[in-house]
């Protein structure tokens, strides 16, 4: 099982940069897939930014051109670098990773369905 810990969200405002990173400890495997999660109030779970098992990165449509998702692979740290900030990118994000093929075939619908989540990291932008 694998412990994550996300950290780096803070109140910015729109059109502002902030970088947030996820510590991971326990089974982690150079296989996993990984990737940052978002949710806001009364909304379901949304995902953000993907590295699936390859290193091929892929986003969510609505932070194309504005995220990037990477790993420090030697720490167990994924980073998300967020820019231009928008308010509708106000959230809790969170990471999460997985070393089941079969779950990380299936993108961010296979990486939403892991077991366990940290307690994730408020990011709020103001107009």
């Amino acid at each position: 099982q694998v412990q994550l810990v996300e950290s780096g969200g803070d109140s910015v405002e729109a059109g502002g940069s902030l970088r947030l990173s996820c510590s991971a400890s326990g089974r982690t495997l150079s296989g996993d897939c990984m990737g940052w999660f978002r949710q806001v109030a009364g909304k379901e779970r949304e995902g953000v930014a993907l590295l699936e098992t390859g290193g091929a990165a892929r986003y969510a449509p609505s932070v194309q051109g504005r995220f990037t998702v990477h790993e420090d692979a030697a720490k167990n740290i994924l980073y998300l670098e967020m820019s231009d900030l928008k308010p509708e990118d106000t959230g809790m994000y969170y990471c999460q990773r997985d070393s089941r093929l079969s779950r990380c075939i299936k993108g961010f619908e296979g990486l939403a369905r892991a077991d366990t989540w940290g307690q994730g990291t408020q990011v709020t932008v103001s107009s």
